[in-house]
């Protein structure tokens, strides 16, 4: 395992972080995007991926509040406890259920409990946009972290980010951070925080933790054939994940990379890569090609979901992600039958586009700031009239 420095601390992370979004689930061991409380974490399967990871040598482990319907945190409370001393854990601050300053103290101690530890080492705000940082810091957010800090309750304060770059400068310069989390990888290096922003927090000795380094799947699953011609030409042959996390660990400014792994084979796949992701080690020739893949991508792309799930669950039920799904498989892959099909006779009829009444509750919460109603009657205006197959 390669390590590298979290920023100013005295952290020294492994480069590749165990992220705990997308944990295997019961019946479904290729994982969904954890936010589905009802569907319980297949823990026989995730105990041999920790497993794995720790042998490793995976230091970093990431959760929130939120994963797997407040699950994520209890699982990974139990199975690092007999680690804990040898393992950071990062958790994060959920800023939708922060009303009145009394709430931080609450949440953070049914977080504590939840993790099984009396400390934390990197405490994140979550999801910070404008809207959300105006809000935590009016409710003094800075004063309650640097508390912890004090108290030796957190080793390291920290936001994970979701908006423009000039609203991730003014956040850095609101405060003498530690460790900032940001959506990074080849397709998305001018989208929010982007190139731009890794820079502008590394400049300042800051701890850049990426997630997304594969976009929710998107880069490695079902690869359009065009895309993978042209990872098949490199005189170097590697997966798209390899491919893909190469091109993120090449940034000296990236401290830990989060791998988001359902799958112990993922899991493998990225640990087995680790050990060729020295900084700048990518060629000219390499870097170019990642610019003819993304123009492919950009080709084909509709609508900029990642997966995330952030939108969830939709008050009238309707399944936001998978929606968005089928209508960039639609453009992106073979088989266009199969999503009309799918949407008009396989999919739940709540959970269709059709069923958004417009109400508005997802398009604060979306990481990606898409335009979730329009893009559904887009959805809708495709599928909305599959025809009927025997």
């Amino acid at each position: 395992m390669r390590y590298r420095k979290l920023g100013k601390t005295d952290l020294d992370v492994s480069i590749l972080g165990f992220g705990a979004m997308r944990l295997p689930m019961v019946g479904n061991p290729g994982g969904l995007a954890g936010f589905d409380p009802k569907i319980p974490i297949d823990e026989e399967h995730a105990d041999r991926m920790v497993r794995h990871a720790l042998d490793e040598g995976v230091n970093y482990f990431d959760t929130a509040y939120g994963y797997h319907g407040g699950q994520s945190e209890r699982y990974i409370g139990k199975v690092l406890r007999p680690v804990r001393t040898k393992v950071m854990i990062a958790t994060k601050l959920p800023v939708w259920n922060i009303e009145k300053r009394e709430d931080f103290d609450r949440v953070f101690e049914e977080q504590l409990a939840k993790l099984q530890t009396d400390y934390l080492d990197v405490y994140l705000i979550h999801s910070l946009n404008r809207p959300f940082w105006d809000k935590m810091k009016g409710l003094g957010v800075l004063e309650f972290l640097d508390r912890l800090k004090a108290e030796e309750r957190i080793r390291a304060a920290g936001f994970s980010f979701h908006d423009e770059i000039k609203v991730f400068k003014s956040i850095i310069d609101a405060h003498d951070w530690d460790v900032c989390q940001i959506q990074y990888n080849f397709y998305d290096r001018a989208y929010q925080a982007g190139a731009e922003g890794l820079q502008y927090a590394a400049a300042r000795n800051i701890g850049v933790v990426v997630m997304e380094p594969l976009r929710g799947g998107q880069l490695v699953h079902r690869v359009p054939a065009r895309v993978q011609a042209q990872w098949d030409a490199a005189p170097v042959r590697r997966s798209p994940a390899e491919w893909a996390m190469r091109w993120v660990w090449n940034h000296p400014g990236v401290s830990t990379v989060l791998t988001g792994s359902s799958t112990l084979e993922q899991l493998q796949e990225h640990t087995r890569t680790v050990r060729d992701a020295a900084p700048d080690s990518l060629s000219g020739e390499e870097l170019a090609r990642f610019d003819q893949v993304r123009a492919l991508y950009r080709e084909m792309v509709k609508v900029d979901c990642t997966g995330c799930a952030y939108c969830m669950p939709c008050p009238s039920g309707v399944d936001i992600p998978h929606n968005f799904q089928l209508y960039n498989d639609y453009f992106m892959f073979p088989g266009r039958e199969f999503c009309s099909f799918f949407y008009g006779n396989l999919m739940p009829a709540q959970e269709r586009a059709s069923g958004c009444v417009e109400c508005g509750d997802c398009m604060d919460k979306c990481p990606q700031q898409i335009d979730i109603i329009r893009e559904l009657k887009e959805v809708h205006g495709l599928f909305g009239a599959p025809p009927k197959q025997d």
